[in-house]
């Protein structure tokens, strides 16, 4: 009997010992809303700044980046729940680094914030882990870290890249390499844009040329003239005096031809080869930004916006005019598109008085403009297959005119 009973005791601690275990280390589950894809899920937990917790929602569900996400089924997010021990978080966690603890704290007050989680954990007692923040925190910890010493590099000394240009010896006048040999150096003529981080993302590059205009006298590529207008753009940013990150980059320069020859040696930030597969290629530029976004914000800057350039390819007759795209559902991105819009018209009129103007705004759903996390607006510059919207591009004092009044309507945005 006195054997039964001690068989029985242990047996209960046992099953106790399991239900705790369980408890402090298992993931949270929710359902998705309609039309929510994988990224936009990360995004609303806070969970899309980091690629490991993408692979970690894949890994956890048993599922790929191309799975259609169903809103009758409950999906694991690569977030611990943990039971808090009343004490402190890193006592709970068993980890050392206060910063990490931290974080993991403004996480949890942040998804409180947006009501995904009624109680505050140390009322609840109950602590939400996000994956990033335990199992890839020292590997982002150390990319972050480094970024101040890579920008103090003299331009020499590193590939071309528009983070954070050189000063010599004219105090008004910095080197961008990027820019090419005619064009490297910038002058300062303001500091109007000062304490402001801009977002270049020029479409398509590597192995994908986006549209392409096959029937004219020499190949046009969307990649080629929408990435010189971002270099273009990128240059009357800097010489405002703002921050600006080109995100897809070759080394090919500014350049002033006509015909831009088509290639595929483009590079994310100059140094990452671009995926040839859509969906990794564009989180990969989106990560990217959102990146730089974050470390920015922690820094206290407040005014970073972001812009995708692109080339529609319609019929030859379509003749196109700039048009503005923004994430459907985001206001501030909605303004800086409307704000585009009115200042194009106004150059339209100002220049060409009487010609009109047929651009338009519209909210969408796109991958780009759902997932990146400044501001940010889409433009397409015109029909490649257009006669005269290859005017437009091909003419270099047309893709200069674009640049500046992109660059304008920035510039005036409030």
């Amino acid at each position: 009997m006195l054997l039964f009973k001690f068989r029985l005791l242990t047996a209960f601690f046992v099953l106790l010992s399991f239900q705790v275990s369980a408890f402090e280390s298992y993931y949270l589950k929710v359902r998705v809303q309609k039309g929510e894809g994988s990224y936009a899920l990360m995004r609303r937990y806070k969970l899309d700044t980091e690629s490991c917790n993408l692979q970690k929602f894949f890994e956890l569900n048993n599922i790929d980046q191309k799975t259609q996400l169903s809103y009758e089924v409950e999906y694991f997010l690569p977030i611990e729940i943990v039971k808090y021990n009343g004490s402190s978080i890193r006592s709970t966690l068993n980890i050392s680094d206060w910063e990490q603890a931290v974080q993991i704290k403004e996480y949890n007050e942040a998804i409180q914030k947006r009501k995904l989680r009624k109680t505050m954990y140390t009322d609840s007692k109950i602590l939400w882990v996000p994956h990033h923040l335990v199992n890839c925190y020292q590997e982002s910890s150390k990319e972050l870290a480094t970024k101040p010493t890579q920008a103090a590099k003299p331009a020499a000394e590193t590939k071309p890249t528009s983070k954070t240009p050189a000063k010599i010896a004219k105090g008004n006048i910095r080197v961008q390499p990027l820019f090419g040999e005619k064009y490297k150096n910038v002058t300062i003529r303001d500091e109007s844009l000062k304490n402001k981080v801009y977002y270049i993302i020029s479409g398509h590059g590597g192995p994908d040329p986006g549209a392409m205009c096959t029937t004219c006298p020499n190949t046009l590529c969307e990649d080629e003239y929408a990435y010189d207008i971002a270099l273009r753009l990128a240059k009357d940013l800097m010489e405002k005096g703002a921050t600006v990150h080109v995100i897809i980059q070759d080394k090919d320069g500014i350049r002033d031809q006509e015909v831009l020859a088509c290639d595929n040696d483009e590079l994310c930030m100059g140094t990452v080869k671009i995926p040839l597969d859509q969906l990794q290629r564009l989180n990969q530029r989106v990560s990217k930004v959102n990146q730089l976004y974050n470390s920015y914000k922690s820094k206290g800057i407040k005014e970073q916006y972001a812009i995708s350039l692109h080339i529609d390819s319609n019929h030859k007759d379509k003749r196109r005019d700039v048009f503005f795209y923004h994430y459907k559902n985001g206001k501030t991105g909605k303004n800086l598109a409307e704000h585009m819009l009115n200042t194009f018209s106004s150059k339209y009129e100002e220049f060409q008085k009487g010609r009109g103007y047929d651009g338009f705004v519209q909210g969408r759903n796109l991958y780009v403009v759902r997932n990146t996390l400044p501001p940010i607006v889409f433009l397409e510059l015109g029909n490649i297959n257009n006669k005269n919207d290859q005017k437009r591009i091909q003419y270099v004092q047309n893709r200069q005119a674009l640049a500046e009044w992109i660059s304008h309507g920035f510039s005036t945005f409030k």
